[in-house]
């Protein structure tokens, strides 16, 4: 089944994908790509097929240098693209070109957008981007740079991690849009067998500080976890298992993995 068909609102785009999902008791899959792997021909097949294999939400990850949140797939999935001279331009170029029926969240650490100048995030939106989220960005940490963030184009999308104490959980959603990313457990982005025990809990006090849309990320891998996951939370991020399986197997095996991911979603809609 194909991701939700999008309906004329005057909400934005991530909002909007998130929130027609919700009303109609369907949890989002959110799919992460690393822009210009395994290679620009490649990322753009992802980026236009995806959405039919049932993703809702792509996110697109800027290649950078120095990922100190990403494990070794998604790390070297980075360092592949940036040797083919993959930048944050040219992600851009690859997202304008591909003209992905799903909403596009671009994910980047912060060092690449400074690096892209003041305008990055209207060039960001003018390539048919709808949010972005900021690995390195506590809220709080930088407020002027939050402010610059939140107040462009682009939903503003927001991290909360599992031992985020419940006030601050409520101060990020209040500074978030789309939806908020909960990790779900600590460490590196990477492909683990089960889902954290601490899972279930984390979620219950975030709901309660939170009216936001949460998507569970880290870790998730394969439609058993996807469906005990899908049953607690709006939604999942996949990410390493994806781009493991596209540098691996290539584009069809990603989009294999993704047909069954979003299978075992719907099997707990509702």
């Amino acid at each position: 089944m194909g991701s939700a068909s999008a309906t004329i609102s005057s909400e934005p785009v991530l909002t909007e994908r998130l929130r027609t999902l919700r009303a109609a008791g369907r949890r989002a899959l959110v799919c992460y790509v690393t822009a210009g792997h395994p290679d620009a021909d490649a990322s753009l097949r992802l980026l236009r097929e995806l959405p039919e294999a049932g993703a809702d939400v792509l996110e697109v990850g800027v290649p950078f240098s120095d990922p100190l949140a990403d494990g070794p797939i998604i790390q070297g999935s980075s360092q592949e693209a940036l040797a083919q001279g993959v930048t944050l331009g040219r992600s851009l170029d690859l997202i304008a070109e591909a003209k992905s029926s799903a909403p596009v969240v671009l994910f980047s650490y912060l060092n690449p957008l400074i690096a892209a100048g003041p305008e990055v995030l209207q060039r960001a939106h003018a390539a048919g981007v709808s949010g972005v989220l900021v690995t390195d960005l506590p809220v709080g940490a930088d407020p002027a740079r939050e402010a610059w963030l939140g107040s462009g184009p682009l939903e503003f999308v927001r991290l909360v991690a599992p031992t985020t104490p419940a006030e601050r959980m409520a101060e990020i959603a209040r500074h978030g849009r789309g939806f908020v990313y909960l990790i779900s457990r600590l460490g590196v982005t990477g492909v683990h067998q089960g889902v954290a025990a601490t899972l279930p809990e984390t979620i219950t006090r975030l709901r309660g500080v939170c009216e936001l849309p949460i998507c569970v990320g880290f870790g998730i891998s394969s439609p058993a976890q996807a469906r005990e996951v899908g049953a607690l939370a709006d939604g999942i991020v996949v990410g390493s298992a994806l781009v493991q399986a596209a540098g691996v197997g290539g584009v069809d095996a990603a989009l294999a993995l993704v047909r069954g991911l979003r299978a075992a979603l719907d099997e707990v809609a509702g």
